[in-house]
């Protein structure tokens, strides 16, 4: 489980913690926090480019949305276009989730793994087969696999929206809170609906799993 939420732990939560304790609870300005919590996953993204030749998706992706918080940071002070660069993150990582899934390469799996291996090395093995196409049932495990992706990614794409309309036809002041709201309903949105796609997923890899001792 570790392992599997590593990647979300470091690219993602990290920066926007830093992001958060640096702007509420140490009072640097928007611009500032947004600065130093960029640094992190700058420094991921070379490492990833320079050790392993690869781009690092969730690493570019805080980059990306933290460059862009920052411009409109210098340029305006709107509090209403602070209000919806926050919902600029729920909406770029959602379409990064969907072009994943589009293309056959769901950035949610790996963090989807632990719950559904359970922590057991069978379990694990088979997971491994089904998402290398080795596995009878791999086709279906695919399709369920990018449903997954393709919930959670219209759940953050419309939570990203609410955040944005209500930024410009809401008072600042009910804004403040519901953006919370709407972030979190997203989530318990997602969590419900995704578990359409987990419970096949799981039957798959547990048959899977007992497929080599039953031959």
């Amino acid at each position: 489980m570790v392992s599997g939420l590593r990647p979300l732990a470091l690219d993602v939560v990290a920066p926007l913690a830093g992001y958060y304790l640096l702007h509420s609870a140490l009072g640097l300005s928007e611009f500032a926090a947004l600065a130093w919590s960029t640094a992190f996953p700058a420094a991921r993204t070379v490492l990833g480019l320079l050790s392993e030749r690869r781009l690092n998706l969730w690493a570019s992706l805080m980059l990306a949305v933290n460059l862009a918080g920052l411009a409109l940071t210098f340029v305006t002070g709107d509090a209403r276009m602070m209000i919806a660069k926050d919902g600029g993150l729920s909406g770029t990582v959602a379409v990064a989730i969907l072009v994943s899934a589009l293309i056959g390469r769901p950035v949610m799996t790996p963090m989807l793994m632990p719950f559904v291996t359970k922590g057991r090395r069978e379990r694990a093995a088979a997971w491994q087969r089904l998402v290398e196409g080795r596995a009878a049932g791999s086709q279906a495990f695919h399709r369920h696999e990018r449903l997954f992706s393709g919930i959670w990614g219209t759940a953050l794409l419309a939570e990203c929206a609410a955040r944005v309309v209500g930024a410009f036809t809401l008072p600042v002041s009910t804004m403040a809170w519901l953006s919370t709201v709407f972030l979190v309903g997203a989530i318990v949105g997602g969590s419900m609906l995704g578990q359409i796609a987990i419970e096949p997923m799981e039957r798959l890899v547990g048959a899977e799993a007992e497929a080599p001792t039953a031959a």
